[in-house]
């Protein structure tokens, strides 16, 4: 007896009245009209200057003005500003902290956006914003977009990978197909040395046996999706599985750093934390080299974490740790990107949800600082970008801005052109609406940052 699917049973019963609801549902439900359902490459649809992304999430916002918005006294009353020293750096002569000295070797390399803008300054809508373009529901995150345009170059790696993430909206493939999900490594702070990706290793059956097994449920799963044709959702769960299958035999080395020199971990800072206060230990030393390997690998969309930058006591004390704990390990991996031709063809994105105020000088050791969305600090590095540029200014306490704002929207509209991808056009239709990273709003291509 054939089994009856229960699509099926609804248009054959009660005078397919019940198939007549199903369908009303689907159209208006949560299932999205989606297009491709796998990771093989697709040529972009637009002339591509980058072919990936590496994002260096800071959450918690950092404080732009103790980092890369340089805002010295100005009046004969003392206002907010920086703390910090400052001083010209490179041939541009980009004002940045002397909390960043290893980073400030690369000054000419990055392209300082000073006058971001996010529509909250809540953590939580938003880092969700950042990440989907949406503050309130869940919507695919950008390394889930990058996947769906473009596919994966490396056909035995997943196409989005993220490194200590903290919530599930950073690598959510929210109506997209499961396949373009990015895979965790290091969940909820988990120790990133024994961090791995779960579940890829078979130490009980053969290589051989494993393939007979996998075969099987494979062939199962296309004879259930056979009497399913309409849910789209099967395939993106098929898919996901062959991909963890072929990881296998590519991800446990790329994980495996005992093949690097000492020099090499030495200059990322492996294993080393600055745990102070409201800085976690993250070890982003790893966390940039794995990032380093991932990209010779061919991963389009890495995204890495390092918290917590919310420095609302001890600001002097917690900014200090953090930037000590990010700045060599990023300027080895602009190094390591340069030397290796990748920089050219890479995107690589510094920072966070939102910014900070500045703090007016004299204020008591212990002090903290809030939450400032109205102009915060990201800076691009790579492929398609100005180096040593800055956009964006801010007025003289850094709380306003003045000129060359940059919305998350802005953000997205411009990374998706880098890789060749339309921001208006890359979109999926679900309960009646267009779903798209830079929302039903829109972002605009920020030009003058275009190399």
């Amino acid at each position: 007896m054939n089994p009856i699917s229960r699509r099926a049973m609804l248009q054959k019963s009660c005078f397919g009245f019940g198939y007549l609801a199903l369908s009303g549902l689907a159209g208006s439900g949560m299932a999205a009209e989606t297009g491709p359902v796998d990771l093989k490459p697709r040529a972009p649809v637009l002339p591509a200057r980058v072919r990936r992304v590496i994002f260096l999430c800071m959450s918690g916002g950092p404080a732009q003005m103790d980092t890369f918005n340089y805002r010295p006294q100005v009046l004969e009353k003392p206002h907010p500003g920086s703390m910090v020293a400052f001083d010209r750096q490179g041939q541009s002569g980009i004002w940045m902290s002397e909390l960043l000295p290893n980073l400030a070797r690369h000054a000419d390399k990055l392209c300082v956006l000073n006058a971001m803008q996010s529509d909250t300054g809540n953590h939580a809508q938003s880092f969700l914003q950042l990440h989907t373009g949406d503050r309130l529901r869940p919507c695919p995150s950008m390394g889930a977009w990058v996947g769906y345009g473009l596919g994966s170059e490396n056909q035995n790696l997943p196409g989005f990978i993220c490194l200590n993430p903290w919530m599930p909206s950073v690598y959510s493939a929210g109506c997209l197909p499961a396949i373009f999900e990015g895979t965790p490594i290091g969940l909820n702070g988990e120790d990133m040395s024994e961090a791995t990706i779960r579940d890829i290793e078979n130490r009980t059956l053969s290589r051989k046996s494993q393939q007979r097994q996998f075969s099987m449920i494979q062939a199962l799963n296309r004879e259930h999706q056979t009497a399913r044709p309409d849910d789209e959702r099967l395939e993106g769960v098929i898919q996901t599985m062959e991909l963890g299958f072929r990881m296998q035999s590519a991800a446990p080395g790329l994980l495996d750093l005992r093949g690097e020199s000492k020099e090499t971990l030495a200059r990322y800072c492996v294993g080393k934390n600055h745990e102070t206060g409201r800085s976690k230990p993250s070890d982003f030393g790893r966390q940039c080299l794995l990032a380093r390997r991932f990209a010779e690998a061919g991963v389009r969309f890495i995204e890495l974490d390092h918290r917590d930058w919310d420095q609302h006591e001890n600001h002097r004390r917690d900014l200090a740790a953090n930037c000590a704990t990010v700045d060599a390990p990023i300027a080895a991996l602009l190094d390591d990107l340069e030397q290796g031709g990748l920089l050219d063809d890479t995107l690589v994105v510094w920072g966070g949800e939102f910014g900070r105020p500045g703090m007016v000088p004299g204020h008591k050791e212990g002090t903290g600082s809030g939450h400032n969305n109205r102009a915060f600090t990201y800076w691009l590095a790579g492929g398609g970008v100005k180096g040593g540029f800055v956009h964006g200014k801010t007025n003289h306490t850094g709380d306003m801005p003045e000129e060359g704002q940059v919305h998350f929207r802005d953000l997205h509209a411009t990374l998706l052109h880098l890789l060749g991808l339309d921001h208006q056009k890359l979109a999926v239709r679900q309960g009646g609406r267009e779903i798209r990273l830079t929302g039903a709003v829109g972002g605009k291509i920020v030009r003058e940052i275009l190399a």
